[in-house]
């Protein structure tokens, strides 16, 4: 059984322990209201039911039932359970004898109208004027910008570490770039780049906001360079980009904008907090003034924040259950290319203060999944148009240049949901060459996870292929590029395979974006249901949706993350509230 690197059983010990602490220590003592209007809905015996909860000065005023269970008894229930909660300032109140189905449904419904209302006691408040939820670029971006205004901020982060998944991604960040990609030879537009985003999307999102991520990804681009981020003159083509206009930084993976963001946070003085889950946004009257977290001692702090807070908490791939809730028809227990914290907190949180969601269903898998742990580390060959796919019959499937999802899904009908990257000295000139998650090729062979040959026939026998077979499979991709006509179709063809030595990379599917999440505008500001701004509250990042529609390309997620995210910070300080 292969063993779990150090730092990963580190970060999974940690987790562990933070969910037994926060299992142990639940909120404690007689909970107050927040001032406000809400909106609670449950399942009737007749169907959907909701309730509009009011509360004021701490205390809930009314309850006003929206029901269908109004026929003979049940309109005793309607009448008499929201009196009786009214005066017990609580859900828990005895049901209806005769009417338990819809005393259950009204109970249900308040309760589901009170999430974002209750507010447990806490410890201490803390009051600063920005208040960011998340440590990944989406935050880090949003708090630079916000700190740059003037704002005092405070960031939140639940995990021990900052980064989220920003840190541990490939790196590969999509913009059209006149300069570099000329010196290339790459003709590239941002009519192009929205075009291939929308499409890619199955024009599933929300037009305006994909203008706004390719209008502002080179403006993103050169602002990170400002910073003193550096990177590679050479533009790419990362998995499922499907074109040449992916940056890859000089640092390894998503350190260098962690890095960077991170030192601009400093030396702006925004005070970055670890070990602080957030649990809550407060909402009162209608505007977000805070939240509460916390912290790993279990002790619960409320932090006010005068000017909004920036909800950049990620996406749900880590959360299993979510995945199946959202997408039932979604292959269950795949591993993920995520980090363990990655599960949905603040599209929870968002949620229960009436935020919308959107394109929840929506969730991208890749088909370059560690065999043992779903990550997306230790595959040799990053760029689209020098690597081929074979099955386990040696033989291409799908174009490697195809959007990920229609790979993923033909990965899926091969036998045992496996293939091989297949790549050459082209990708990898030298054993200590490094792939984007600053591994060499040297010691992913030595390590087991990839092999190597000098000849196509010996590394067919290294991976249990058929020599023969793999042999005329590279033979036909090689003719296939000189013709300019590919097998399968692809589209974006690069050196031939016919320089040793000669790399295998085993690979599955796995779990990599979820492309739903909160409501936003243009101004990164969340909709509620109803379709009205939620005053005070901003988000950026994965935790948004809209942006990709139905199929994120490759390359695009570090600039949403970039772009929404100093678009949230500008605005929770600038917005007129």
């Amino acid at each position: 059984m292969r063993k779990l690197p150090i730092w990963l059983s580190s970060i999974l010990v940690l987790v562990c322990a933070m969910l037994m602490m926060s299992a142990s220590n639940p909120p404690s003592g007689k909970p107050s209201y927040l001032d406000g209007s809400y909106v609670g809905k449950a399942e009737g015996h007749g169907g959907e039911l909701s309730v509009d909860v009011v509360v004021k000065g701490g205390k809930i005023k009314s309850i006003a039932v929206h029901s269908i269970d109004t026929e003979g008894i049940s309109d005793v229930a309607v009448k008499k359970l929201p009196e009786a909660m009214i005066k017990a300032q609580s859900v828990e109140v005895d049901s209806i004898s005769g009417a338990t189905m819809t005393s259950d449904a009204i109970k249900g419904a308040v309760s589901d109208a009170l999430k974002g209302a209750t507010l447990y006691p806490v410890s201490k408040t803390v009051a600063t004027d920005v208040v960011v939820i998340g440590a990944g670029n989406a935050g880090l971006a949003a708090a630079v910008e916000a700190s740059t205004k003037g704002a005092k901020v405070i960031i939140l982060e639940k995990m021990a570490f900052i980064g989220g998944n920003s840190i541990r991604s490939g790196g590969a960040f999509n913009a059209v770039d006149p300069d570099r990609q000329g010196k290339q030879k790459i003709e590239d537009s941002i009519d192009k780049h929205f075009q291939q985003t929308f499409e890619g999307g199955d024009k599933k999102a929300d037009p305006e906001l994909v203008h706004t991520l390719v209008n502002g990804a080179p403006e993103a681009l050169k602002w990170l360079e400002g910073m003193g981020m550096k990177f590679n003159d050479d533009v790419f083509t990362v998995l499922g980009a499907l074109w040449p206009r992916s940056h890859a930084p000089i640092d390894p993976l998503g350190t260098g904008f962690v890095k960077t963001l991170k030192a601009a946070d400093d030396k702006n003085k925004v005070q970055t907090l670890v070990d602080m889950k957030v649990n809550q946004i407060i909402r009162e009257n209608g505007k977000v003034t805070g939240v509460v977290a916390v912290d790993a001692a279990g002790a619960r702090i409320r932090y006010n924040a005068k000017m909004g807070v920036v909800l950049a908490t990620g996406g749900f791939s880590a959360n299993k259950e979510m995945r199946q809730k959202y997408n039932p028809k979604l292959t269950p227990n795949l591993g993920t290319t995520n980090h363990p914290g990655a599960t949905g907190d603040g599209i929870i949180m968002a949620q229960n203060i009436g935020a919308d969601l959107v394109g929840m269903e929506y969730i991208q898998l890749l088909p370059l999944g560690d065999p043992a742990s779903g990550a997306l580390d230790g595959w040799i060959g990053m760029n689209v148009e020098d690597y081929i796919f074979v099955n386990k019959d040696g033989k291409r499937f799908v174009s490697e240049a195809e959007r990920r999802d229609v790979m993923t899904q033909a990965l899926i009908q091969q036998r045992d949901q496996f293939m091989y990257v297949i790549c050459d000295a082209h990708s990898m000139p030298t054993p200590q060459t490094k792939n984007s998650f600053n591994q060499t090729a040297e010691s992913l062979v030595k390590s087991g996870k990839d092999f190597s040959a000098d000849t196509i026939e010996a590394l067919a026998q290294k991976i249990g292929i058929d020599p023969a077979a793999l042999k005329a499979t590279v033979d036909r991709y090689n003719e296939g590029i000189d013709s300019k006509n590919d097998e399968v179709g692809k589209k974006l063809l690069g050196n031939k395979l016919d320089k040793a030595p000669f790399y295998a990379s085993g690979r599955v599917p796995t779990v990599h974006h979820t492309m739903g999440g909160v409501r936003i505008n243009t101004k990164a500001q969340v909709i509620d249901v109803n379709g009205a701004v939620i005053p005070g509250l901003y988000a950026a990042g994965e935790v948004t949706g809209g942006i990709h529609g139905s199929n994120r390309l490759g390359g695009n997620a570090l600039a949403d993350t970039i772009v929404f995210g100093r678009i949230a910070g500008q605005n929770v300080v600038s917005t007129k509230k």
